[in-house]
């Protein structure tokens, strides 16, 4: 896309990337790194609200172009604690040996800045999952593919994971990493995405 595009993701996400062209969005990527560490006492969904709204900044002040820029962050909970991205294989073993059997709640939380105005919405999306039970060597083989490594919870729905899913109540793009539907409305009001635009 060209640089004047004024639709930004703050997010390297392959993932978010594709669910945005599905949904007709013409717009470019400019990833933002920044510190995802909780604070002290923060509440998942505050953290996870904090984060995008940081990427989405990030990212626009780093860009001389763009108008709107959407940053998002997803995090899963599990009994109240915060699932990151795991820090290694074993790390990884943990983390889908707690969710088996078990249900979770899948939380992402997108920004979306208007550079010019300094308005910024922002709104989290909660999913609840239920895992089947795994045996170990299904948690074994699917670390193995490396893919739970830069996931929230260590699992991908749309990927290898998929037959670990037993249910799902809540929005299925919202696991995935952009919950599609409120962020189409939220671009809708914040007048990022022009009627002629539309399909």
């Amino acid at each position: 896309m060209a640089a004047t595009d004024p639709v930004v993701l703050a997010s390297a996400s392959p993932r978010r990337s594709e669910l945005l062209e599905l949904a007709g969005i013409r717009f470019r990527v400019a990833p933002a790194d920044i510190p995802e560490e909780p604070m002290p006492g923060e509440e998942a969904v505050e953290h996870a609200l904090r984060l995008a709204e940081e990427k989405a900044r990030a990212a626009a002040g780093r860009e001389a172009d763009g108008q709107f820029f959407i940053g998002a962050d997803t995090i899963v909970v599990l009994d109240g604690r915060i699932m990151g991205k795991p820090t290694d294989q074993n790390d990884a073993v943990r983390m889908l040996t707690e969710l088996s059997g078990k249900g979770h709640e899948v939380v992402t939380a997108y920004a979306v800045l208007d550079k010019q105005s300094n308005v910024c919405i922002k709104r989290a999306v909660r999913t609840q999952v239920v895992f089947k039970q795994l045996s170990e060597q299904e948690i074994s083989d699917y670390v193995k593919t490396g893919c739970p490594m830069d996931k929230a919870g260590a699992y991908a729905i749309q990927g290898g994971a998929a037959h670990f899913v037993r249910e799902i109540h809540g929005s299925y793009t919202n696991v995935v990493g952009l919950p599609t539907c409120e962020l189409v409305e939220t671009l809708h009001t914040i007048g990022a995405w022009p009627k002629e635009e539309q399909h």
